[in-house]
């Protein structure tokens, strides 16, 4: 049991989960990612937690998942062609640890997934780009998800004002 002193719940608005932003090409940065267990210990995948930079959406999270060690193969195929569209659109092509890709912007092209059960609508993340709009670097193999080349997403100009939120780099 743990005193949380007076606490009346009339007096504070419930936490509502915000709605997924709308499909669409956005500027993200990665500001967080993490190595976690999957839900039946088998494996294990990369979280990543993006922010988008600019817009009328900019200071909203996305995160994607990346199944970088599972018993299904295709499953970790597409996480490492994922991880390598990132590694490309940042420029960053050798990586030991996934903070080396923190900090770093890119354009991320984000759909909505329908919710399934009891989960509502979620955004994920289709792809990745370089944020001049120019094709990955270098001869990699495309699927059928990844960009083709001479096709990379443009960003999108900005709607408002840019955002003014603390972790914003002074560089950009």
């Amino acid at each position: 049991m743990a005193n949380i002193g007076h606490f009346d719940a009339n007096e504070i608005d419930p936490y509502s989960r915000p709605a997924p932003v709308p499909a669409d090409k956005y500027v993200v940065v990665i500001v967080g990612s993490e190595m976690k267990t999957t839900k039946d210990m088998t494996g294990s995948y990369l979280q990543l937690e993006l922010d988008i930079q600019e817009g009328q959406f900019a200071g909203r999270k996305i995160i994607d998942r990346l199944n970088l060690n599972n018993s299904n193969q295709q499953a970790v195929e597409i996480a490492q062609r994922t991880l390598s569209q990132i590694c490309h659109a940042v420029n960053v092509l050798s990586v030991n640890d996934s903070e080396q890709l923190h900090g770093r912007r890119m354009v991320a092209d984000v759909r909505i997934e329908p919710g399934r059960g009891q989960y509502g609508d979620n955004n994920r993340v289709f792809a990745y780009h370089p944020i001049d709009g120019s094709a990955p670097a270098g001869n990699v193999a495309q699927t059928t998800a990844g960009p083709k080349p001479g096709n990379a997403a443009q960003p999108k100009a900005p709607a408002q004002k840019a955002s003014t939120v603390p972790w914003r780099r002074a560089a950009e």
